[in-house]
């Protein structure tokens, strides 16, 4: 079995980035190691170890208890070999975007957010008072990074972030995730064995890297300990005070499908183009439907991911609050229409 775990976009064709199960690791690594130009080399246990005293020392004058770093640390002899392998040459498979959205706007997903609304109806009723988002938005957020908690990752966070640390390629930008992922530990907030998530660190059921977390992670439940692995309400708040944090707009949607007349003129599409939705009806864009747009002057831009003959989308600012989650189109679009699904609209 593999779990789809994290995502990633570039150009018009979605990425996708597979974390194999422990099954399945052995397997994956030698065809990763086999087919592509990276091959990893395993470290000198001297240099690594040296490495591991010199990263304890800045992170006790960080402020990291002792007890913190023997627990946290102890029992890390050498970097995960597959997480180097993953971040270098990843699994990938390319798919248009109307495919990306397909696979993960489905029957199943669309009747598990329905189910959760109907749950969690306090909980996201508060939630959507406190931080003006709508709980559909949160409800889909959810559901398209982990399945409604269904994949959050099986890797040791703090290996994974010491493995990417210690790798040169993007060291400094891990280096200081590990020192957030340690603080998490040192606050209390999750038992150590029990901190997983993604290949790169990302945790929990709304996949925040640590110094998302330190940001804008939100203790809901009022315990004393934001648990973004169990706490089904502490995930949802903290999804919220992130998208509010990014300038989320409650009085509107984030976008809709959209229907081109013949011959529209194709320099108008891009995110950097802005004009009120009467410009693009008086342009000829429609509803997918025929009808009218919205006679609400909001300021949209005109998308088509896939490229000539795909879908077009009228998307606004809520749709950029998406990118700053995701920076992924196909991201953004499978988040909005999966809200709409949960909430019953067409």
């Amino acid at each position: 079995m593999v779990n789809i775990t994290s995502f990633s976009r570039f150009g018009d064709a979605a990425m996708i980035r597979l974390e194999p199960s422990s099954s399945l690791v052995v397997m994956i690594l030698g065809i990763c190691l086999c087919w592509a130009p990276f091959s990893y080399a395993e470290p000198s246990k001297e240099k690594f170890a040296h490495w591991m005293v010199e990263f304890r020392t800045e992170a006790s004058a960080a402020g990291i208890s002792q007890q913190t770093l023997e627990r946290a640390l102890a029992g890390i002899e050498d970097p995960l070999a597959e997480v180097i392998v993953l971040d270098r040459e990843q699994p990938e498979f390319t798919q248009t975007v109307e495919e990306y959205v397909s696979i993960r706007v489905n029957d199943q997903r669309i009747a598990d957010g329905r189910r959760m609304l109907r749950r969690y109806p306090t909980w996201l009723g508060r939630i959507e008072g406190r931080h003006g988002v709508q709980r559909r938005f949160i409800v889909a957020l959810w559901g398209i990074e982990t399945n409604y908690g269904k994949y959050t990752g099986g890797f040791s966070v703090l290996e994974a972030l010491v493995s990417l640390a210690y790798d040169g390629r993007r060291s400094d930008y891990f280096r200081r995730e590990l020192l957030e992922a340690l603080r998490i530990v040192d606050a209390g907030h999750i038992p150590l064995k029990r901190m997983k998530g993604s290949w790169a660190g990302a945790m929990g059921q709304c996949q925040f890297m640590p110094s998302v977390f330190a940001r804008y992670a939100i203790d809901a439940e009022g315990d004393g300990r934001i648990d973004i692995w169990n706490s089904v309400p502490d995930v949802l708040a903290s999804a919220a005070n992130y998208l509010s944090g990014a300038g989320w707009k409650d009085d509107q949607t984030w976008g809709r499908p959209v229907r081109l007349p013949k011959e529209f003129d194709t320099s108008l599409l891009g995110l950097e183009r802005h004009l009120p939705l009467s410009k693009w009806q008086a342009l000829g864009v429609r509803r997918t439907d025929g009808r009218t747009l919205p006679r609400r002057e909001l300021d949209a831009s005109l998308i088509r991911p896939d490229g000539p003959g795909g879908q077009a989308y009228l998307v606004y600012d809520n749709f950029r609050v998406l990118r700053v989650w995701n920076k992924s189109n196909a991201f953004a679009l499978a988040v909005g229409l999966l809200s709409d699904r949960v909430a019953g609209r067409r």
